[in-house]
């Protein structure tokens, strides 16, 4: 089956056809650095980061660039209100980025440009705009004239003669129709700059996508991604720079995501219902925020709840499980890249080049989970059955490796979970110790009736008992 991607631009699946064989340009939109990653932001990351492991996956020859924008009239604001200076503000808040997505295990981009270290490709193309006549000098501003692009519109679907003028677009007297956009931004005091030929100024939002992507991927490239509340104007507006810049089109492939959504309303710091990834890890482990993320597609919309994530919690300890029996029941502890998959690695491809449907590859994925549990309750060991379990689990790991979970072992996994669900309970472990001794002093009285009202009490608790040669040892239920 031949790799399809839902195209924005065309509102179609398209068949993939990188524009150099075997290779794949790739550019999506990063953070605005001025304050911690909430889980919105972390869905588009997780996203991307699991179609570029697809695609290295089946061999693609992978670019992937993610920028950061570090110059921002929301980072100037957010520097002047904590007084600190906004470059330092932009690093801190990179750093915190890369803390919650390493923590998320995910990928670095080959490519993490900021535009502070691209001014001067930035300051080309805005010349190259001024030369071509579709960008104007208006009192140190540069704006681009959207009227000159006769496709402005094509990848929003919206017409230029039917918007309505301040629609997500700022007013300024200096415009010569409401719907252009600032290329470069005149200094004002106290805020970040640097030399034009124009004067003193910044760059405007989305000629610095314009210029990086160009930097690193050239003027053609395959796929450009990010959420989908960047469709209009942002991404727009790149595409009109750029091919007005370029005479050439711009990407070939747009790729959205569907917003994380609390209450039915997205979750964005604008409207203050967000949650942060750092607060989030404290209560989850990373691979459960991952699997609800992944658990439905791209780019459907994702209700972000406890009920959800507790059922991805549930559900990832379900994979977890089994990777366990198959190391203690049939001595399987892995599978090299040299095994043979099997009919679920297959589907799974197949999903994933249906537009990276990871939420049916999920279910293929525990489908897989199942068919391995029956083998294993069988307890009837073979040649026929050692060898599916062994197809089986080369294809679990390899399908755990593409969804960024199943990254560490088992043993640790369920000894996270442990110390996790013990902070969460309301017995301490020295309460357990002294209930587990005087549970032992029972037994050694041959006082039965206690000895299991303790047990019992423990086992409602969350806690599971092993009476050995040495004593009593007890765990948190798994």
């Amino acid at each position: 089956m031949a790799m399809r991607i839902y195209n924005t631009l065309t509102k179609s699946k398209e068949t993939f056809k990188p524009v150099a064989p075997g290779q794949v340009k790739m550019y999506v939109c990063g953070p605005t650095v001025y304050d911690f990653c909430h889980v919105g932001h972390a869905r588009s990351v997780v996203v991307f980061d699991v179609v570029v492991r697809y695609l290295r996956a089946m061999d693609y020859q992978v670019t992937y660039v993610r920028n950061f924008t570090d110059v921002d009239d929301k980072i100037i604001k957010r520097a002047n209100e904590v007084g600190m200076d906004a470059r330092r503000l932009a690093e801190k808040y990179i750093g915190e980025f890369h803390r919650d997505m390493d923590a998320l295990n995910v990928m670095r981009a080959d490519q993490e440009p900021k535009v502070t270290d691209h001014i001067d490709d930035i300051i080309n193309i805005v010349k190259t705009l001024l030369d071509k006549k579709v960008g104007y000098l208006a009192d140190g501003d540069v704006f681009y004239s959207v009227e000159t692009f006769k496709e402005y519109g094509k990848l929003s679907g919206r017409k230029l003669a039917d918007m309505v003028a301040g629609s997500r677009v700022e007013i300024n007297v200096n415009k010569r129709n409401p719907f252009d956009f600032v290329l470069w931004k005149a200094a004002k005091p106290g805020e970040p700059s640097w030399p034009s030929p124009w004067g003193e100024g910044r760059p405007g939002w989305h000629i610095e996508c314009s210029a990086m992507s160009r930097r690193f991927l050239g003027e053609t490239f395959d796929i450009h991604g990010g959420g989908k509340d960047l469709i209009f104007p942002h991404h727009e507006n790149e595409i009109a720079q750029s091919e007005a810049a370029h005479g050439k089109t711009f990407a070939r492939y747009w790729m959205h995501n569907g917003f994380v959504n609390i209450d039915n309303e997205k979750m964005s710091k604008s409207l203050n219902n967000f949650l942060m990834i750092k607060d989030i890890l404290k209560s989850y482990h990373p691979e459960t925020v991952r699997l609800f993320l992944l658990s439905s597609h791209y780019r459907s919309p994702i209700d972000f709840s406890d009920r959800n994530l507790k059922e991805s919690e549930k559900a990832l300890d379900k994979i977890y499980g089994v990777v366990k029996r198959l190391d203690q029941e049939a001595g399987i502890a892995d599978a090299d890249d040299t095994s043979p998959t099997g009919a679920n690695w297959r589907a799974f491809c197949e999903s994933m080049d249906d537009d990276f449907n990871t939420a049916r590859g999920v279910g293929i994925l525990f489908n897989l989970v199942k068919e391995t549990n029956r083998i294993l309750d069988d307890g009837k060991t073979s040649p026929q059955s050692s060898g599916e379990l062994t197809t089986l689990t080369t294809d679990l790991m390899r399908m755990g490796n593409i969804l960024g979970i199943l990254q560490q072992p088992w043993q640790a996994f369920f000894e996270e979970r442990a110390k996790s669900r013990l902070q969460d309970m309301a017995i301490s472990p020295e309460t357990i110790d002294e209930l587990v001794a005087e549970r032992t002093a029972a037994r050694k009285n041959k006082e039965w009736k206690r000895a299991d009202e303790i047990r019992d009490q423990l086992e409602k608790a969350g806690i599971t008992l092993e009476d050995k040669a040495d004593g009593t040892h007890w765990k948190v239920a798994t």
